[in-house]
This record gives structure tokens, C-alpha cells and sequence, in this order.
């Protein structure tokens, strides 16, 4: 594949640079695809916006999957208005109280863990379901939103790579029979065990949750719900609007949990259920996109069914509800956009490509696994992208292991773990994206305080590949 040399890696590195010191996400994403296009035009700039133009464009246009996730990811803020106007939400709220699932930051912070842990078939679903959830809970016990997108960020990624019974162990195992591995399901499966830093990365959210250890920038924010009572630090720009994170329930009206958990589930329940008929029988050959599509929709036409027989709100009540919450979610939409377009411009670019071959010097073999996961994490965190760092680390890694005689499911695992660590914190990544909004809280306060803890937990990945590498 034409690589673009060093230079390739000039755009994630600036525009990644550029959004943790100014804040600035769109100017940053969008400076990246800018950049990219222009190095690739020759350094023209003005070829370089219209390619870039063109390329956001063909990114929806020739790609429906990306075109219903931005779909599904709108309607799920109207599902989200919906639930608060029907007196769902506030429902739920007292119904968790009374239960005494909210009766502490600790059980509070449990709930939302098991809940992302169980809804493991697609991952930005089960941020959005587990975000709308946990949401007013977490409110409620004056934890920050903060906390609450690092919850729902470090049980996304590594819970769908180590429960593979989704679109993801089908796309590894897709990988490994391309390079002709014998028995590509057994290889992904052996190196689960050898995933240290998706290991490390649930562990250390549970601990987390359980001994409520806060380091780096979540201190202050902890300290700053505690003490001031802001769940938002002032001046910081939520994914979503207030018509979104903070709608009202009807005036008059009975406050019941039924009204927010029954359309929640149907979306749940319908997703696997659409995942094995788009799949023609076979749920990891299913459609995530279509899936989710149609999970978001049952639940959406269930809730405006069940609004209005209840008569607590009628279809024109619901109809606005549902533009309110579209409405309020086009700054997810509108990143989610240019997340996709810079994963074409990386594509096109090479970047990940050039990285892999720069670091194909020679390498003490016990190192080497290592060495790989390093890698990864670096590709990964530039791109924003694990399914494309995946793509790129697998071909290089399987003839490797063979040539240099080293354990497949510990380099394959090396491979996958970089990779979930750059879409678990990179903040171009859509998963990233997708958990700010589904906390309702700053993307980049979400990148700045959850980056210790992604780094602690790649830390002890590294030394345990190191030390795996040379035992085994």
C-alpha cells in the first residue's frame, strides 16, 4: 500500500495535540482531514479542502452503514426526550432510589458497569443504552459526568473483544482467515486470556468504582461535584443540549419507571434479534448498523404507542419530542461525520502503515510481542480506529509469529490490546465520541481525565507482554 512517509503521521499528530490544548473538537477533527487531503494534493491547500470536501461526502454517500449510525445515534436522542417527557426517566430515578440501587456512589457506579457489561452486541449501543440509564442516577448521587463516560468508555471496547460473541470476533476471525490461518476462531480464542489491557482496563474500572480512587484531572472534577455541586466544569460543552441531558416531564402527569425501561428494552432485545436475521441465522454475520437501526426504532414507536394510550402524551407531544431530541444531538452527528471522514483520510494517507514498517527493524524476539502492542496503541491512538488498527497489525503479525517461532494467541493478543486502548481514549475515535455523549459531558475533559487511567492500564499490558515474551 503507498505510504505518504513521516508526514503521514503529521495530521493525527497535531489535530490530536491541538484538541487536548485548545478544546476545540470540530477546528481539531477538522483540521486533520484538512491537512491530510492537502499533503496528499501536493501541499495545495485549495485541492486539499475540496478533497476533503469530497471525501466527507462519499463517507455517508458510499458507506450506509457509517449513514444509519449517524441515523440511529440522532434517533437515540429522541428516544432519550422522549423517556424525560413522559415521566419515564424521573420514574426510573425514584424507582432506583426506593430499590436502593442509587443508594450510594458505589452501588450507583455498579449498576452502570453490570448494565454496559450486559449489553455487549454492539459497542456505541451499548454506550448510548448504558449512558441513558446511568445518566440521572449518577446526577443524583453528585458523581460527575465525567466519571460516568470513563464508566461507560473503559466497560465498552474491552468487554466486545472479550465477549467475541459479536460484529467484533467476526471481524478478527475475517482477518485471521485472510492470512490463511488454519483454525482462525481457536487463534482469537487463545489469545483472550493473553488480552492484558482489556483485562486490566475492566479490572481497574471495578476498582475504581469500588475504592473510588481518583487521580489526575478526575480528582478535580470529583471535587468539584462534591464541592460546588457542578457536574460540568463552567465553560465545558457537552455532546448534547440541554433540550436533550435536561428535558422536563409533562406537566401533570404520573412519574412511572415503565415508561423508560419497556421502550429501552425492546431497543435491547430487538438488536439480537435483527443481528440473527440479518445474519440469515448466523448473529456475527448480522448487520450491526441495520440492527441497532431497528432496535431504535422499536423502541421509539413502542414509547409514542404507549405515551398515548397512557394519555400522557398525545402523538403531536411525541412528534415534537422526536425533533427536539434529533435536534439535540447534531454535535454527535456532526463529529461522528468527521470521525468517519478522518478514517478515510488515514486510509488514504497510510499512516498506520508507515508506523508498522518503520517498527519492522530488527527486534530481540522476546520483545517483540511487546513491541507489537506498543505499536498498536500508537497506530490506534493516532487513527482512532481499533477495527482499522486491527486490519493493518494483523497481516504483519501472523507471518512474524511464524517466522520467528513466537506464541500466536500472545501476539494476536498483543495486536487487538493496542488497539482497544487507541478506541478506548483516542479522542478522535467514534467510541471515544459516542461516550461523551451518552454521558452528556465535554468530549475533551472525558479524553483529559480518563487518559491516566488508560495509560495505567496499558503500563502493566506492557510489562506483562514483556514478560510473557520471554517466558513463553
Amino acid at each position: 500500500m503507498e505510504t505518504f512517509g513521516w508526514v503521514s503521521i503529521l495530521p493525527p499528530v497535531i489535530a490530536i495535540g491541538l484538541a487536548i490544548w485548545s478544546k476545540k473538537v470540530y477546528v481539531s477533527l477538522g483540521l486533520f482531514i484538512l491537512l491530510g487531503w492537502t499533503i496528499m494534493s501536493g501541499w495545495n491547500p485549495v485541492v486539499g479542502l475540496w478533497t476533503s470536501l469530497k471525501t466527507m461526502y462519499a463517507a455517508v454517500a458510499h458507506n450506509p452503514d457509517n449513514a444509519r449510525v449517524l441515523i440511529f445515534s440522532s434517533l437515540i436522542g429522541a428516544m432519550i426526550v422522549l423517556t424525560q417527557q413522559s415521566g419515564g426517566m424521573a420514574g426510573f430515578v425514584k424507582w432506583a432510589s426506593e430499590s436502593r440501587i442509587a443508594a450510594s456512589k458505589k452501588s450507583v457506579g455498579f449498576f452502570a458497569a453490570a448494565v454496559s457489561m450486559f449489553v455487549f452486541l454492539e459497542s456505541n449501543f451499548g454506550l448510548l443504552v448504558t449512558g441513558s440509564v446511568a445518566r440521572p442516577l449518577f446526577d443524583r448521587c453528585k458523581i460527575s459526568r465525567e466519571k460516568l463516560s470513563y464508566v461507560l468508555d473503559a466497560t465498552c471496547a474491552p468487554k466486545c473483544i472479550l465477549i467475541p460473541i459479536n460484529a467484533w470476533g467476526a471481524y478478527v476471525v475475517s482477518l485471521l482467515a485472510a492470512q490463511n490461518v488454519e483454525n482462525p476462531v481457536g487463534l482469537m480464542l487463545s489469545g483472550l486470556m493473553f488480552n492484558f489491557y482489556a483485562i486490566l482496563a475492566l479490572l481497574l474500572v471495578f476498582f475504581v468504582i469500588a475504592t473510588d480512587t481518583n487521580i489526575g484531572p478526575m480528582k478535580e472534577a470529583e471535587r468539584r461535584v462534591t464541592e460546588e455541586g457542578k457536574l460540568l466544569r463552567d465553560g465545558a460543552q457537552p455532546m448534547v443540549t440541554t433540550d436533550v441531558a435536561s428535558a422536563e416531564p409533562m406537566d401533570g402527569i404520573p412519574h412511572r419507571a415503565v415508561n423508560m425501561v419497556l421502550p429501552i428494552g425492546t431497543m435491547v432485545v430487538t438488536v439480537p434479534v435483527a443481528l440473527y436475521v440479518t445474519g440469515n441465522g448466523d448473529m456475527m454475520a448480522g448487520s450491526g448498523s441495520w440492527s441497532v437501526l431497528w432496535g431504535v426504532l422499536a423502541g421509539l414507536a413502542l414509547s409514542i404507542t404507549m405515551y398515548k394510550a397512557q394519555g400522557v402524551m398525545t402523538l403531536g407531544e411525541s412528534a415534537m419530542g422526536i425533533v427536539k431530541g434529533v435536534k439535540g444531538l447534531l454535535p454527535l452527528v456532526m463529529v461522528l461525520l468527521l470521525a468517519f471522514t478522518i478514517a478515510s483520510t488515514t486510509r488514504a494517507l497510510g499512516t498506520g502503515v508507515w508506523v508498522a514498517q518503520a517498527a519492522e527493524a530488527a527486534l530481540p524476539t522476546m520483545v517483540v510481542p511487546a513491541v507489537v502492542f506498543l505499536l498498536a496503541c500508537f497506530i490506534a491512538f493516532s487513527t482512532g480506529t481499533s477495527w482499522g488498527t486491527f486490519a493493518i497489525m494483523i497481516p504483519i503479525v501472523v507471518p512474524m509469529t511464524e517466522l520467528l517461532g513466537l506464541h500466536p494467541g500472545l501476539m494476536v493478543a498483543a495486536a487487538l490490546g493496542g488497539g482497544i486502548f487507541g478506541d478506548h481514549c483516542s479522542p478522535i475515535s467514534d467510541s471515544t465520541i459516542v461516550a461523551s455523549m451518552a454521558s452528556a459531558t465535554d468530549h475533551i475533559d472525558h479524553v483529559r481525565t480518563q487518559l491516566p487511567y488508560s495509560l495505567t492500564a496499558a503500563s502493566g499490558a506492557l510489562v506483562l507482554f514483556l514478560i510473557f515474551g520471554f517466558i513463553l
